[in-house]
């Protein structure tokens, strides 16, 4: 069975476009002094050959991964109709990425899409989306909700604002933190796939927490550490905390996916890709 995603309370979601920058304080060392001045090291020009998250065909890469764990299933795009209410505390889940009523950016996301496209079948629910955050009430949703949210799915305005809510909440940030951290491809997907879960913020179970555990027991790239140690410190401090809670607890997700990249030096992601999650195998050629 999929896990569904693991999102911050209320609290600690706000301030968030703070929050990520803030996790990048004490910055990165300047070059060594050994490098002549100007030159450029091999590994480095490696790396920057090899495309990120940023480029548009490892971006769909990584959401196939994430909906591999979250959905048990390759086609991402098909979860747009995606709702379903858990008995997890966290009221309604939906979307591509598993937005949530409790903590709010299902809210933000019907929000944004009656900006953009008034008088749409969710339009009528923000009243009950409203009262529903920060707890897990099906009140004032249920099976009209649902209808409605499944309606809306087919219409490219609400494909859209869930692809940028997305972007601004989960997936930005944590590239820009995995770019500031000197991570490459691989390390940048595993830094997104423990936001969508764990959500940004700097409690101990959310993302800023886990990444603050790891940076106790290894130094990123861009500090000058090691960037396969670092690595195997944030997910072995990522396991840690998803095994706090039953939802979470099957990491496989980490052990016969994400580690299986990391131990085959896989660090630009570079298909094909072959892992398994709940047991379930996958691969991507190309």
């Amino acid at each position: 069975m999929p896990q569904r995603t693991k999102k911050l309370p209320l609290t600690a979601l706000t301030g968030m476009a703070l929050a990520l920058p803030a996790l990048v304080l004490g910055g990165t060392p300047a070059a060594s002094a050994a490098a002549p001045a100007g030159a450029v090291a091999p590994s480095a020009r490696v790396r920057a050959s090899a495309p990120g998250l940023d480029d548009p065909h490892m971006k769909d890469i990584a959401m196939r991964l994430v909906c591999s764990a979250e959905n048990s299933s390759l086609e991402w795009r098909r979860f747009f109709a995606y709702i379903e209410p858990y008995d997890d505390g966290r009221g309604y889940t939906g979307g591509i990425i598993g937005f949530t009523s409790r903590t709010g950016d299902m809210l933000e996301l019907v929000e944004n899409y009656t900006r953009a496209r008034p008088g749409n079948p969710l339009a009528a629910f923000l009243p009950a989306l409203r009262r529903a955050k920060g707890s897990d009430s099906h009140a004032g949703l249920g099976k009209p909700f649902e209808e409605a949210w499944r309606e809306a799915a087919r219409d490219t305005a609400f494909q859209q604002a869930q692809e940028d809510l997305r972007d601004r909440m989960y997936f930005d940030p944590a590239f820009q933190q995995a770019k500031a951290d000197g991570l490459r491809a691989l390390g940048q997907f595993v830094y997104y796939d423990a936001i969508v879960m764990h959500g940004p913020g700097g409690d101990e179970d959310s993302f800023g927490g886990i990444r603050k555990s790891a940076l106790a027991k290894a130094r990123p790239p861009s500090r000058g550490g090691d960037e396969r140690a670092y690595l195997n410190a944030f997910l072995d401090a990522r396991k840690k905390v998803m095994k706090k809670e039953e939802a979470h607890s099957d990491t496989s997700r980490v052990d016969t996916a994400q580690r299986v990249f990391l131990d085959n030096g896989n660090f630009d992601l570079r298909p094909p890709l072959k892992w398994k999650v709940y047991g379930d195998s996958y691969r991507i050629d190309e």
